[in-house]
């Protein structure tokens, strides 16, 4: 059976609003859930105020806000384990603010802040409110079946900052892998890693790794319901980590396809959007349970307004077949007892068909209005023009020089203007001096800010200069002398900042490792497996592949482009039939533009 890590989240949720007990639909528990900020952004694209009720859960409220007393209420907590947190708590339990008290943590609670949490309710006499206490391991946020986020905010600028020492950049590495083993942990399944080798990527794998043998070392672990060891080794999933510099480009470019064109243009967070007119506390949501959004998600938008319309024809079609059925156009005056039964029957019918008919209008309407909001800003800012000369641009490595001006002068924000230079920069083999400077006169014209640009210029000859190295020792050495630290804190994997094709390079990364055979792109990946001895994990793993399912997680900016591009090679390959992606964050083009000129600024470029 595929992994399935929505299903599998819920599944963890809905326990924990349950009291960590097994379900019993015939118990009605009445309850407050009390979560802090960021334990909302993981129930958020999971369940609606609806949903929660349908879980016995009255009153959703924040640890932050103000709360008044409910005495008689069980009260589940859902919180990061942090020592602001447990104060909060111990605050609530000696107001005896609740019935009793029900905590869970989103990862592992250390030792001295339990500590604290059981002297302080001790002194305070409410030791006996505290009903459970559970550590979840859900720090993370699935917004599609197959798709999360470690929702941590600006790892890319925090990894590559060239002020970042190496105990920053331990501790980035650590958060992140915390965040993995919680997704790990949720799907109950020990991977075999890979990873190129140097840079974030390897850290974050090595530190994994570490954790998960560790964990396992324990008889009774997270790992064990699974099936622990005797799972067949075939049937383990791999985890391909990368770091976002591996292919910078994937994160910057537009893109024409539904789902990652909703999430640049019109701003889409944690499943949900607000369209242009809506009012402030009106939302418009999409996520795995919309049918349309799973079916067309990767559809380039001009398809997808062809299926809104089908869609919209069918519709009719079938409210008109459900009019007609139930007499509507029946002329006579007078039925025989046949006609009355078979009228009823065929209003039985079209009154069962209401509900399914209302919910395909609502669905319909829904997509109609987003896809009408994209139609403006595409036609506006020119977008497909953009989308198509850069993909022109990637796969010919050049565009003539009148062909950038135009669109540099053209339709489009400053923001779509800048992209569309760094991804021109990215494109090229070899920087042509005169033409850059073109680039850059014309988005000062446009008023743009160039500090981003200037920062891919300098990580581009950067780049020319470690693809010229001959050995690591160089590259170290580059490094040092540009930023003055460790090879650790800086673009390591630049040398795949440019596709050599239309598959993206992620793409094409995966389907190798997941074949398992050898190899030049990916012979040189470092290969970890948690299970196996460690003297044998670390190139000569007894897992080999080929592999049914995986996961790819990137470190640094994760994008609904590549999503979309991991989807369709799943659905493609007669092997892999499940890839999940996830990434630190999912970000639009413009947020990691917007990272990339801190990156420029605290470079001193301008």
């Amino acid at each position: 059976m595929a992994l399935n890590l929505r299903n599998k989240q819920m599944e963890c949720i809905i326990r924990m609003l349950n009291l960590n007990q097994p379900l019993n639909p015939n118990e009605e528990c009445y309850k407050a859930l009390i979560y802090d900020d960021f334990c909302e952004k993981i129930i958020a694209p999971l369940m609606q105020v609806k949903d929660l009720r349908k879980q016995g859960v009255t009153l959703p409220l924040s640890i932050n806000k103000k709360r008044e007393a409910v005495r008689d209420a069980a009260a589940v907590y859902f919180l990061q384990p942090t020592e602001s947190n447990i104060q909060r708590i111990i605050a609530d339990a000696s107001r005896s603010l609740y019935h009793s008290y029900h905590l869970n943590f989103s990862y592992r609670i250390p030792r001295p802040l339990l500590e604290t949490l059981a002297s302080a309710t001790l002194n305070s006499g409410s030791t006996e409110r505290l009903a459970t206490v559970h550590d979840q391991y859900l720090e993370f946020v699935t917004l599609e079946d197959n798709m999360f986020s470690l929702a941590q905010e600006s790892i890319y600028l925090q990894l590559n900052d060239p002020s970042a020492g190496d105990r920053e950049i331990e501790e980035i590495i650590e958060k992140v892998a915390n965040g993995l083993f919680c997704v790990l942990a949720t799907l109950g399944v020990v991977p075999v890693i890979r990873c190129p080798r140097g840079g974030p990527a390897e850290m974050v794998a090595s530190s994994l790794d570490q954790k998960l043998r560790d964990h396992l070392l324990s008889k009774i672990n997270l790992f064990t319901e699974g099936g622990g060891g005797f799972i067949s080794s075939f049937q383990r999933p791999l985890l391909c980590i990368f770091d976002r510099n591996f292919e910078l480009s994937v994160g910057i470019q537009h893109d024409f396809r539904y789902r990652p064109l909703v999430h640049d243009v019109l701003g889409l967070k944690l499943n949900s959007l607000k369209l242009p007119g809506q009012k402030d506390d009106k939302k418009t949501f999409v996520d795995s349970s919309d049918p349309f959004w799973s079916a067309n998600g990767s559809l380039e938008f001009p398809e997808v307004a062809v299926e809104i319309e089908t869609q919209l024809n069918k519709y009719k079609k079938d409210v008109e077949e459900v009019n007609r059925r139930t007499g509507g156009g029946n002329g006579s005056a007078e039925f025989d007892g046949a006609d009355l039964i078979g009228n009823t029957k065929h209003l039985m019918n079209a009154v069962n068909s209401l509900p399914e008919l209302t919910e395909r209008k609502k669905v319909i309407d829904k997509h109609t209005n987003i896809a009408t909001a994209l139609l403006g800003e595409i036609k506006e800012r020119s977008l497909d023009a953009y989308t198509k000369k850069e993909n022109e641009m990637m796969v010919r490595g050049s565009i003539d020089r009148s062909e950038l001006l135009s669109v540099l002068k053209g339709k489009g924000t400053k923001m779509d203007k800048l992209r569309f230079a760094i991804m021109y920069l990215i494109s090229l083999e070899t920087i042509n001096q005169a033409e850059v400077e073109a680039v850059e006169a014309a988005l000062r014209e446009a008023e743009a800010d160039t500090r981003a640009f200037q920062y891919v210029k300098k990580i581009k000859s950067l780049n020319v200069s470690l693809a010229a190295s001959a050995s690591r020792s160089n590259i170290v050495d580059w490094a040092e002398k540009l930023y003055g630290q460790s090879i650790s804190a800086v673009t390591a994997g630049v040398k795949n900042l440019l596709s050599s094709d239309q598959q993206l390079a992620v793409a094409r990364t995966v389907e190798a490792l997941t074949e398992g055979k050898p190899n030049p792109e990916t012979d040189s990946y470092l290969m970890l497996d948690p299970r196996a001895s460690k003297s044998g994990s670390s190139g000569n793993s007894y897992v080999k592949g080929p592999f049914k399912e995986a996961i790819v997680f990137m470190i640094g900016a994760g994008n609904y482009i590549e999503y979309s591009s991991l989807q369709e090679l799943s659905q493609r390959q007669e092997m892999v039939k499940n890839i999940i992606y996830g990434a630190t964050e999912i970000l639009t083009g413009t947020e990691l533009v917007e990272q990339l000129a801190v990156l420029g600024q605290k470079m001193g470029l301008k």
